[in-house]
């Protein structure tokens, strides 16, 4: 299938999905969410795939919103349904808004943001369940500079991530960050030299798509995606049915058998 505003691969069971506007530092519009939101779904249901890059294309990730189509723009435009998937009566709700369903994905999503990441960019490097990032990228929430607020959850994730003090920062100030800080105060995981970006990420997670279980991945996002919504208790009694279930699986047979076999492990994800 052929994509306006990004590009999407599939290779060695990780899907990758490129916003691909390099000469707008791959700057966000209403067919670049359309086809990401598309591929994700595509991603997620594809038994052939077990991880999903997000990244851009040139020297950013994302930038923002495309400013050149917000001049003018009708607020009534903002709150349209039409970006409104079928409610999914098996998934949280809290995990079923405009930009907001990456938890929902039962594979490990890995932002990789090779440049700068700006206010809607922001919010989907942060719904990645995991994040590396070149030594140059610059981050900023943007919104505060733009007489907005924070949008699409981010005053939920972002102290999540970070920390309640270091996101009023990011919040209040809409400073730019640059890597390193980004680093220390936990908004990205890992920090790679630009040209080492690509390889240190797809090692990564080619180790996961090859030596980890697929069954477990899908219930261990789902458990701490579900934690903020339970109490300690519940949080227990949930990893204790799930650890029942999880004695019962093939992947778990296969998980003791090639560590006695000291063989390279065959999970099927079931």
């Amino acid at each position: 299938m052929t994509y306006q505003h990004i590009l999407y691969n599939v290779e060695h069971r990780i899907a990758t999905i490129t916003l691909n506007r390099p000469e707008k530092l791959n700057a966000w519009t209403a067919i670049m969410e359309r086809e990401v939101r598309q591929t994700m779904n595509a991603a997620a249901a594809d038994d052939g795939v077990r991880a999903i890059v997000l990244t851009g294309a040139g020297r950013g990730f994302c930038a923002g919103a495309d400013m050149d189509l917000l001049k003018g723009l009708d607020p009534s435009d903002i709150t349209a349904n039409t970006w409104t998937q079928p409610f999914d009566v098996n998934q949280r709700l809290d995990y079923q808004t405009r930009y907001g369903f990456y938890p929902a994905i039962a594979k490990p999503v890995i932002g990789m943001l090779n440049g700068a990441t700006a206010g809607i960019g922001m919010v989907h490097a942060l719904y990645c369940d995991i994040r590396f990032a070149a030594d140059n990228a610059v981050f900023t929430t943007s919104f505060a500079r733009r007489g907005l607020i924070a949008e699409h959850g981010l005053s939920w994730m972002l102290p999540m991530i970070v920390g309640h003090a270091n996101a009023m920062d990011l919040l209040l100030s809409a400073r730019k960050v640059l890597a390193p800080e980004a680093q220390a105060m936990g908004l990205v995981n890992k920090v790679f030299a630009a040209d080492q970006l690509a390889e240190a990420t797809y090692a990564y997670v080619r180790d996961l798509v090859d030596n980890v279980s697929p069954r477990s991945m899908a219930v261990i996002k789902r458990q701490q995606y579900d934690a903020p919504f339970q109490s300690l208790a519940e949080n227990t009694r949930q990893a204790n049915a799930e650890m029942l279930q999880s004695f019962a699986s093939e992947d778990f047979r296969e998980g003791v058998a090639h560590f006695m076999e000291k063989r390279t492990a065959q999970f099927t994800g079931k």
